[in-house]
């Protein structure tokens, strides 16, 4: 008998067996799953290209490389993105007021606020995903516990029909019931890891880019005051 109930309780037979709502509940999930694994190789992806570029164009900024050559650099480049994109922004909008002749206080707040605008931009494509995967993991569990419910409840209408209920009569329903929050487990917990992670790099890499900003506002100024007592 316990040979019997064994291999009557195999994963694959049981979801084949599953109600149409378990089983539906149950492509969701795996849907679900498949989705937050894309978005976290891509996330992985975006994050990790991030940084490289970042580091990239810092290392060629703090070089001591001419601010207008920079600019040039990365007018050229159409697909800047990150430190580069956000300097190129900032440094444009100062020109912009220096040609103006607007007084220097002027044009390092209308270039801070420009900075910051890039910065906000740019976290917010670099983000893209981080949503969705905070929705399943979220979302997930419930889905699989509605599943169960419905397989208990449905194993239980069943039972209404036996005369005798035994083990071999009650576990194949939960068994099956339980498989829905199984699988809610298996899709939320990765995408919570991932969400809690990427949030978390996100963060520190908007740091480091305001602080880049902050710095790249400092030298604009100091350059400023340079000039302006050359003329005096």
């Amino acid at each position: 008998m316990a040979t019997q109930l064994e291999s009557s309780l195999q994963v694959s037979d049981l979801i084949l067996q599953a109600s149409p709502v378990v089983q539906l509940v149950m492509l969701v999930l795996l849907l679900s799953s498949l989705y937050s694994w894309y978005l976290i190789a891509k996330l992985h992806l975006s994050y990790k290209k991030a940084q490289a570029d970042d580091d990239h164009f810092q290392k060629i900024f703090w070089s001591g490389a001419e601010l207008n050559t920079l600019y040039n650099n990365a007018q050229l480049n159409s697909k800047r993105t990150g430190l580069e994109d956000i300097f190129y922004q900032g440094l444009g909008e100062f020109l912009k007021l220096k040609k103006r002749h607007a007084p220097t206080a002027q044009s390092l707040e209308g270039t801070e606020r420009i900075l910051r605008v890039g910065l906000s931009r740019d976290q917010g494509q670099l983000e893209q995903g981080l949503g969705a995967l905070a929705s399943i993991g979220s979302v997930a569990p419930y889905i699989g516990l509605f599943g169960t419910v419905w397989g208990i409840m449905n194993a239980f209408i069943g039972l209404a029909d036996v005369d005798q209920v035994t083990l071999a009569t009650v576990a194949p329903g939960i068994a099956e019931a339980l498989i829905a929050t199984a699988i809610g487990l298996f899709a939320a917990i990765p995408a919570v890891l991932a969400f809690n992670h990427y949030t978390t790099k996100g963060e520190s890499l908007y740091s480091d880019r305001a602080l880049f900003a902050e710095e790249m506002v400092a030298l604009l100024q100091r350059q400023s005051l340079g000039s302006a007592r050359e003329h005096d």
